[in-house]
């Protein structure tokens, strides 16, 4: 793994570990270089999603800075991904749509318990109610966004926690600005990918 993305993985550590509620999930976290896992066929090297990188702004939050910054310089370098496929969703969505993973079965670091990485939405964007097995945490680098869990809509600002428990049905719409976030997956199932409700 190179420096600058062995730097970003570090990055993301490095905020997620500002959060208690985050513990359980870096205490899978692979020690050293474990080793890079090959991209898998649908990987995507950049995605339209990218676009909107220039729109993302600093936070004032160090930690989440530091992994805007690093996001920035390496964002076209990364492997991106998506879930989803038309029909399931628009190609409206796909455009503001995309992750990539540093640590993970498909990430730079190799994890069987863990995956960790960068979602990004484009500004208007609507991820729709979804659920997946795996418990999840997410944390906004840049952009304020609505956050669903269960039945409940609440704004919530770079720096803060999300905490998703298995199965909880749970959406993200962005407004005028895009969002960048920082995901945590742990479980026993991490290749299962999450299902739209």
């Amino acid at each position: 793994m190179s420096a600058t993305a062995a730097n970003l993985a570090e990055a993301l550590r490095g905020l997620a570990a500002l959060h208690a509620a985050a513990a359980p999930f870096l205490a899978h976290w692979p020690a050293g270089d474990a080793g890079a896992a090959a991209p898998s066929p649908e990987a995507v090297p950049g995605l339209p999603v990218l676009a909107f990188l220039p729109a993302l702004e600093r936070s004032g939050i160090p930690a989440a800075d530091a992994v805007l910054d690093l996001a920035r310089a390496l964002a076209r370098r990364l492997v991106w991904r998506q879930t989803y496929a038309e029909p399931q969703v628009d190609r409206r969505f796909l455009d503001r749509y995309g992750w990539t993973e540093l640590v993970g079965r498909r990430g730079l670091l190799t994890s069987e318990s863990l995956a960790a990485g960068l979602l990004m939405l484009g500004p208007d964007t609507a991820y729709p109610p979804h659920r997946h097995a795996a418990e999840e945490i997410y944390i906004p680098v840049s952009g304020r966004a609505r956050w669903l869990k269960g039945a409940s809509w609440s704004v919530r600002a770079p720096g803060t926690l999300i905490h998703h428990p298995p199965h909880v049905v749970h959406a993200t719409r962005t407004r005028a600005e895009p969002l960048l976030a920082l995901y945590l997956w742990r479980g026993e199932d991490l290749a299962t990918p999450a299902r739209l409700c």
